[in-house]
């Protein structure tokens, strides 16, 4: 996959590495045993649940917030977010001294609310569901001047995730298949964009709940499309849009999609604590669930599954731990 054929550049990556190297330290990887069995199989977890603000979405908000403040003065951030992508832009405003406020959907995932509290940004619940949040969001950032950072919409998040994927290709030099959890897309291009631009042969295959499937709808029908509803626990991957110049990019470097319920996300939750000690929510623990939902498809090669975000409500994970 030649670089020229994305929005990202390998420049930019190498760019994006330099520029974070002291706000989100290269994540580990770690190799499941538990996984290796049942897939018969090397698998190993990249455990971006362990990143600031409990995800991986620094790596995005930080560099397109940067980028923009190099170019043009800012007031303030501002944006929606069903959690971590609230919490990930309220910390790179903090970093960097500015104000920030979230609009996110009624009745929010509590757990992400307190890390965006955390950050000292201003909160907003309103809408049912987040495309409706953002409507709200787009409203203050046009009349206040303020930054209004999409996730999904703004390029300038690509090579911060992108280095997500050079980090998988030190990490993990023979690596043959990724799984990456998709909810507005803007990890699973820049990490398929680094992965396929050093090994095309590499097979990254998207993630998405049974119960908000927009991308992995959109990716087999080759257009964007929008879906009725996104009645996910996975509040990470619940979009409800996949937009016509996502699902083009992602077209380009993912290879298929797979689909997981809300019940093996839970369950994936409770082995990734129980056999390994590590703490994620329903959306982070959706590459897992996928390998487990076929695992005997991935006989002998080596898989890493990216383990997205730790940020799972008290309540959800007692209810993981005793199904």
């Amino acid at each position: 996959m030649p670089a020229e054929a994305s929005r990202i550049t390998i420049e930019a990556v190498r760019a994006a590495r330099e520029l974070l190297k002291n706000i989100v330290p290269a994540s580990r990887m770690v190799r499941s045993q538990f996984l290796s069995d049942a897939a018969n199989a090397k698998v190993f977890l990249k455990l971006e649940c362990e990143g600031p603000t409990g995800s991986f979405k620094v790596r995005g908000a930080y560099h397109a917030i940067q980028r923009r403040l190099e170019r043009i003065p800012m007031a303030g951030v501002v944006t929606s977010s069903t959690g971590n992508h609230g919490a990930a832009t309220a910390f790179a405003a903090r970093q960097m001294g500015l104000p920030a406020k979230v609009f996110l959907p009624e009745h929010p995932n509590p757990a992400k609310r307190a890390r965006i509290e955390q950050q000292g940004a201003e909160i907003v619940e309103v809408g049912k569901y987040l495309e409706e949040t953002r409507q709200y969001a787009a409203r203050f950032a046009e009349e206040s001047g303020w930054f209004n950072l999409v996730d999904g919409v703004e390029t300038e998040m690509l090579p911060g995730t992108a280095t997500i994927g050079a980090e998988i290709l030190e990490q993990v030099p023979d690596v043959d298949v990724v799984f990456v959890p998709v909810g507005d897309s803007t990890l699973i291009q820049g990490v398929s964009f680094s992965l396929k631009a050093a090994r095309p042969e590499i097979r990254v295959i998207g993630v998405q709940a049974k119960r908000a499937p927009a991308y992995a709808l959109a990716f087999a029908k080759g257009h964007g499309i929008s879906i009725d509803t996104s009645d996910t626990i996975a509040d990470g991957l619940s979009v409800r849009e996949a937009t016509e110049e996502n699902v083009r990019e992602i077209r380009k470097t993912v290879d298929e999609f797979l689909l997981v319920s809300d019940e093996e996300m839970l369950s994936a939750v409770k082995q990734l604590e129980v056999r390994e000690n590590v703490r994620s929510e329903p959306s982070g623990a959706a590459s897992t669930a996928a390998l487990l939902q076929a695992a005997q498809a991935y006989t002998g090669k080596t898989v890493v599954l990216l383990v997205t975000g730790a940020n799972i409500p008290e309540e959800m994970f007692l209810h993981a731990m005793q199904s």
